[in-house]
């Protein structure tokens, strides 16, 4: 009965947006479903070659990339995105962890013309021997996986 009641507020709160922001979330949460699918049934390195070049941190095209300044439309167009993917991630019934977030924000950029840097960071874990963590920017905006938290050292990215 809750979870019913849960749907239904949501439902109607989706229907309360305007109609821009509620396509981005529908168009976020089938980048995110396609996102979780391709990471479940696709071998990561099969999955990579699609993702762009996988450099170094430091690769100076990553680093043109981060400083470029980008038009407002741009700015905007990765903010709304970075939006509709981190809320629709919440409600979606199915895990959309950092990776899939990043994947599909990376996904609904490209489709705008907008470039991006797909970051992926180690850290100590605390269950396992590390823990990992991917983050998106794109226009000079922090898209997916903001904050990054502390003791994350960057390994490399997707351009």
């Amino acid at each position: 009965m809750v979870r019913l009641r849960l749907i239904r507020r949501l439902l109607l709160r989706f229907g309360q947006i305007d109609p821009h922001s509620r396509a981005l979330l529908v168009e976020a949460v089938a980048c995110l479903l396609a996102a979780r699918l391709a990471l479940a049934f696709i071998p990561f390195p099969r999955l990579a070659r699609h993702l762009g070049s996988f450099v170094p941190p430091a690769d100076a095209h990553a680093v043109a990339v981060r400083a470029e300044t980008a038009p407002q439309r741009q700015a905007q167009s990765a903010d709304e995105i970075g939006w509709a993917v981190t809320r629709s991630a919440r409600y979606v019934p199915f895990k959309a962890a950092c990776l899939a977030q990043a994947m599909a924000a990376r996904v609904m950029l490209r489709r705008r013309g907008v470039q991006s840097v797909m970051h992926f960071g180690a850290a100590k874990g605390k269950e396992g021997p590390f823990d990992a963590h991917a983050w998106l920017d794109a226009a000079g905006v922090e898209v997916t996986g903001y904050p990054v938290a502390e003791g994350f050292a960057e390994i490399a990215c997707f351009v």
